[in-house]
């Protein structure tokens, strides 16, 4: 369903793309963000099931600053090179990436972020800084959003769904209750936990899998970018 494309970030970085078109007339435009794990089969696959949701999909592919075409699995040294590229990104020149994808489709469409694990930070930090980066997200979604307690108190410029898992030690309670406690009466935040799922629930290609909370996830997100960009 997919294809790729190369970019052009405002600060003349170039780096590519994998955009999934949906037949017929786009209802909405939405920039997935990926995981540690470069724009992998699991990221396509989203990118593909929301075009076939109607969406006009594009994942950049935000390690392409330092190595082109990463993609990688969920162990082993795949698993610790995750971890070494990770430690390179920046928010400043994510923002920067996002941006560039986010005019890639935005045309006449609404146009939102979602973003899972790193990608789930990204989606916060869209809503929160995207306006100062040249890009207005209609709503973002966020999974799983790690380090998202550091950025808790910034506020968003559009309305925002978070996906947590209960079991998450990679994010911890601690980060839940600062977002919770910052934006616990605020409309446009919304934040759902999911009991028995941990890191990475979204994800069929990881032993964290779990298919009961990804589908009531997803749907939660498919109503919410649909009341927000459709």
């Amino acid at each position: 369903m997919g294809e790729w494309v190369t970019l052009k970030a405002s600060d003349g970085h170039e780096l590519s793309a994998y955009v999934a078109r949906p037949e017929g007339k786009a209802i909405g435009a939405l920039v997935v963000v990926q995981e540690i794990f470069g724009v992998n089969a699991h990221i396509r696959s989203v990118a593909d099931g929301y075009a076939k949701d109607g969406f006009l999909a594009i994942a950049p592919a935000l390690f392409d600053r330092f190595e082109k075409g990463v993609e990688l699995k969920y162990d082993g040294s795949d698993m610790q090179k995750a971890f070494g590229l990770y430690g390179q990104l920046k928010p400043e020149t994510t923002l920067l990436d996002v941006a560039a994808a986010f005019d890639y489709v935005k045309g006449d469409h609404k146009t939102g972020v979602i973003g899972y694990c790193y990608g789930g930070f990204t989606a916060w930090i869209s809503a929160t800084r995207g306006k100062a980066n040249g890009f207005e997200p209609a709503c973002t979604v966020g999974y799983y959003a790690g380090g998202i307690g550091n950025v808790a108190a910034e506020e968003p410029n559009c309305p925002v769904l978070l996906h947590f898992g209960g079991l998450d030690s990679h994010i911890g309670p601690e980060q839940i209750e600062a977002v919770k406690a910052a934006h616990g009466d605020h409309g446009d935040v919304t934040i759902y936990v999911y009991p028995d799922a941990d890191h990475g629930f979204n994800c069929d290609a990881r032993g964290s899998y779990n298919p009961e909370a990804a589908k009531l996830a997803r749907e939660r997100s498919l109503d919410f970018l649909k009341t927000h960009i459709a």
